[in-house]
């Protein structure tokens, strides 16, 4: 396993936080002069014993045009998560899976190839199979007024074309393309159809995405001002970290600037907590 990054954005702290006071979520994060923290659009590519290569979301990319990509905070205009890749020793054409949690641009963006005046966008892993939820591929072909902005009318079409798209069942643990070593949890409390992928291990490893962002969100009551349905996240929360900590799981960070893996445990008052943190995962053994 490899922790890959993405383009990193900057995003309104109030936002990420949705209720939480500013003088708490800032002694977690400093926000910049414009009230906006860091985040990360980290990704987790998985190479398993045959050699196929999966990877787990491709952050939000460099599709944007300039006038969005100043609106959205995106600190690059280079495809940070090809170069990324290619400094691991990986080329596009050797991503044999992706996987999306959800559609919103911030996870999905970096499938398509940087912004170009006059051009149309283009996927850029030529012989890859996807993976996504059902629920979530219908919440972006008909979004709800309010998350309208969060989708990319261009990629639903593309992702079609290719004729190697699964969209996965609401009630499915399992993928036909990823097979029996990944166990699918899903969740609606962020985005109808939210899909988190456990990759098997020693200590199983949950790719969270936007249930748990980052280290913070661990805890039960955060939530973000994002999240369609809070006190239905906070439930799923509670499930499944349960679940997570009876079996030693660790949860991969996509959004957390600092950390991308932690171990899950309770705390002596018997809150979830994340300790043993790791800033990035380099060829980490699947057992």
């Amino acid at each position: 396993m490899w922790s890959v990054e993405g383009n990193r954005q900057r995003l309104d702290g109030g936002a990420m936080f949705g209720n939480v006071p500013r003088a708490l979520w800032q002694r977690w994060i400093t926000p910049d002069d414009a009230h906006r923290i860091p985040l990360a659009c980290r990704c987790l590519l998985v190479e398993e014993d045959s050699g196929r290569r999966v990877l787990f979301e491709t952050g939000i990319g460099a599709f944007f045009s300039p006038k969005l990509r100043e609106r959205f905070g995106v600190e690059s205009a280079e495809h940070v998560l090809l170069k990324s890749l290619a400094e691991l020793g990986f080329e596009p054409c050797d991503i044999d899976v992706v996987v999306l949690s959800h559609l919103h641009f911030d996870h999905a963006g970096g499938l398509l190839t940087p912004w170009s005046e006059g051009t149309a966008p283009a996927l850029v892993f030529p012989d890859a199979s996807y993976v996504v939820s059902e629920p979530a591929w219908q919440r972006a072909m008909t979004p709800h007024a309010r998350d309208r902005a969060s989708f990319i009318p261009a990629l639903q079409p593309l992702l079609a074309a290719t004729g190697k798209l699964e969209r996965v069942p609401s009630d499915s643990a399992k993928s036909s393309t990823l097979g029996d070593h990944y166990r699918l949890h899903a969740s609606n409390g962020h985005t109808p159809g939210l899909l988190l992928t456990e990759v098997e291990a020693a200590e199983p490893v949950l790719f969270a995405g936007d249930l748990i962002p980052g280290r913070p969100w661990v805890h039960l009551p955060i939530t973000m001002g994002y999240d369609r349905f809070p006190e239905l996240l906070i439930d799923e929360k509670t499930a499944l970290l349960g679940d997570l900590v009876n079996r030693g799981g660790r949860i991969f960070f996509t959004h957390d600037a600092d950390i991308a893996l932690s171990t899950l445990a309770l705390d002596e008052r018997g809150r979830f907590t994340a300790v043993d943190d790791r800033d990035r995962l380099v060829a980490e053994p699947l057992s």
